[in-house]
């Protein structure tokens, strides 16, 4: 990879306005539909996961990838991108499938929470392989803790 940094920050600037327009198509489509406010639809959830398993996930990815060049293992931090972004995309857009069936009514079929699940097993590969990637980064610093290439001294 070429540039992580730069990844990590559109990453978590997609996913940040992404949560934004989900909560907004959540409220307005409810809206629109009559749905009643008070009731229960994924559609909501898909505002808060994408804020919490996207935007600020990768606003801390940010900073370790900085301090511990996580990038350093390109085949591991690949994997975990891909397995990470795959996780999300499929967990938020059967959230959003399935919050917009139940509020036109329409009945939702058990293949949803499959796919859905399928977005989770993603997520939780990633995590496991992030924390590979977050051992071998904390490997490269000598014992001393005086590694001076991770981050640079400041002016």
């Amino acid at each position: 990879m070429r540039k992580p940094l730069h990844h990590l920050f559109v990453s978590a600037f997609v996913y940040g306005g992404l949560a934004l327009a989900s909560g907004l198509f959540f409220r307005e489509f409810t809206k629109a539909n009559g749905f009643p406010e008070d009731g229960v639809t994924q559609l909501g959830l898909a505002h808060t996961h994408l804020f919490s398993l996207g935007f600020f996930p990768f606003l801390i990815l940010l900073g370790l990838e900085r301090v511990f060049r996580l990038s350093a293992a390109p085949r591991l931090f690949g994997w975990f991108l891909w397995l990470y972004h795959a996780g999300i995309a499929i967990t938020a857009g059967m959230l959003i499938v399935h919050g917009t069936l139940t509020v036109l009514g329409i009945a939702s079929s058990p293949m949803i929470s499959g796919i859905a699940g399928l977005g989770h097993i993603a997520l939780t590969a990633a995590i496991v392989v992030l924390f590979f990637l977050i051992r071998s980064a904390i490997r490269r610093v000598p014992a001393d803790g005086a590694d001076t290439a991770a981050a640079p001294a400041l002016p």
